[in-house]
């Protein structure tokens, strides 16, 4: 790869002045990019992951990511055509991303803010640690990257997502200290992505890193206006320049003196600054050191005496009974139908709390939308499905968003159709085709993939079963 002068000369002086080798560095850029799979931890259990991965490319050896506990490198081409895929089991992502979402420690009932969070690979790593509990906001500023972020959040299950199209300082005005954990993967001039995606050499050619780190910057303080006292910050880029990686971090710490860095010897497999270095506690990968493209990283914790404003961002609640009786029993009658005894009970007690109906429209919001204010809301929470008249009654439609929230062990054992990983009746049914099976009960079905749930059919009594998988997710 013919990589820029001006950048070549650089790399030389930063990896002198870092004390890291430049033997095989530039050579690097010549070797294939690696691939990387994650495993969606709220979906499968670690027992499983081995079954999984050997689904995906049998004759594969499996090998860990060692700065991800649920992340393995693979040869296996990561298209949107396996069932896993659709299930939202696994997540194709490259294996220097997976280092911030493991960083940053996320935990069931934080507020967590991921203020650059599209393609979504981040955001659904931290929302599987948060386990239902607890709020993940996830903003992208490009609408149409804030597209491919929901399509993500909605395929790995996520319930508890806030999907927004904003820029981050709008957002600061709506959620000042409302976050224990906020994520800032920065707008980078992207050289560690140089040997995956040679347009980004043109694209650097051009700009260059110096209009980034202004904007990095930008995003940094409101990044510091949304975090709680004591809350934590990880922030991280593709890139190898200083100036957007220790010289942007030294620049907001200076600017606000009551951060520090939290350091991870823990992590294996990354190259760690120590003491006496520009950044002792960050972490970098490069590609000819690690088996990954070139990333940095940083975890900071704000004072826990830090004079801010702090603001709670509460649940949205049901003010009152006594509206939408018959959607209501059209919802539950449904959820009955499908869902086992003890699931039920539980999501009946979650939509007495929070269930907003809106027209023919049924959702759980993850907050009360009006903490929000003017901010553009991609989604609150999960959208259920709506609500369709039949003569005189009126029936529930699930949204295929509801289904991908469900696992195996919360189904009713005669509303479950699942096939094996391999079976023909899988990609028939992600191709939006009939399926069959023997006749007997009628009703609503769950249909998945080795237990994983994929989405909802409508069966007949002799055993038709009415592919209800959106047209806009399906197989061409």
């Amino acid at each position: 790869m013919k990589l820029p002068e001006q950048f070549i000369n650089r790399m030389k002086e930063e990896l002198l002045s870092s004390q890291v080798t430049e033997d095989g560095f530039f050579e690097s850029f010549d070797k294939e990019a690696l691939k990387g799979i994650r495993i969606n931890k709220s979906k499968v259990s670690p027992d499983r992951y081995e079954s999984v991965l050997k689904n995906l490319a049998p004759d594969e050896d499996i090998r860990e990511i060692p700065w991800c506990d649920c992340g393995f490198y693979t040869s296996a081409e990561s298209s949107g055509n396996s069932p896993y895929y659709h299930a939202g089991a696994i997540y194709p992502q490259e294996p220097s991303a997976m280092l911030p979402g493991q960083t940053i420690g996320a935990k069931p009932g934080d507020i967590v803010i991921d203020l650059c969070a599209a393609p979504g690979g981040k955001a659904c790593r931290i929302a599987e640690e948060l386990n239902g509990e607890g709020v993940l906001i996830a903003n992208e500023i490009s609408a149409n990257r804030a597209k491919a972020l929901l399509r993500n959040i909605e395929r790995m299950g996520i319930p508890n997502a806030v999907v927004l199209n904003e820029d981050p300082i709008n957002m600061r005005r709506f959620l000042a200290g409302v976050a224990d954990k906020i994520i800032v993967d920065a707008p980078c001039s992207g050289e560690g992505m140089f040997r995956r995606d040679p347009s980004a050499v043109k694209s650097w050619e051009r700009y260059g890193p110096v209009p980034c780190s202004e904007l990095q910057d930008s995003i940094l303080e409101s990044a510091d206006i949304m975090l709680k006292p004591g809350g934590e910050l990880v922030y991280s880029t593709c890139t190898y320049g200083v100036l957007e990686d220790e010289d942007r971090i030294i620049n907001f710490m200076e600017n606000h003196p009551g951060y520090e860095v939290i350091p991870h010897p823990e992590i294996k497999g990354v190259t760690h600054a120590a003491s006496g270095s520009k950044l002792p506690g960050s972490m970098r990968i490069w590609p000819h050191i690690s088996e990954g493209d070139g990333h940095f990283c940083v975890h900071l914790r704000k004072a826990f005496d830090s004079e801010c404003e702090t603001n709670e961002l509460p649940s949205y609640t049901v003010k009152k009974r006594g509206k939408n009786v018959r959607e209501t029993e059209a919802l539950l009658t449904f959820m009955k139908d499908i869902l086992n005894e003890d699931a039920f009970a539980k999501f009946k007690a979650r939509a007495e709390e929070g269930l907003l109906i809106r027209g023919e429209h049924a959702m759980l919001p993850a907050c009360d939308e009006k903490t929000l204010g003017s901010l553009t809301v991609v989604k609150n929470g999960l959208y259920l499905g709506e609500f369709k008249p039949k003569g005189r009654e009126l029936v529930f439609a699930p949204s295929n968003s509801l289904a991908l929230t469900l696992k195996r062990d919360e189904l009713k054992d005669s509303a479950v159709i699942s096939y094996s990983y391999d079976a023909p009746e899988l990609t028939r049914y992600l191709k939006g085709e009939t399926l069959s099976t023997e006749p007997g009960s009628k009703g609503n079905v769950v249909i998945a993939a080795d237990g994983f749930c994929l989405g909802f059919g409508k069966r007949s009594a002799d055993g038709m079963i009415k592919n209800l998988y959106p047209k806009a997710w399906r197989l061409m």
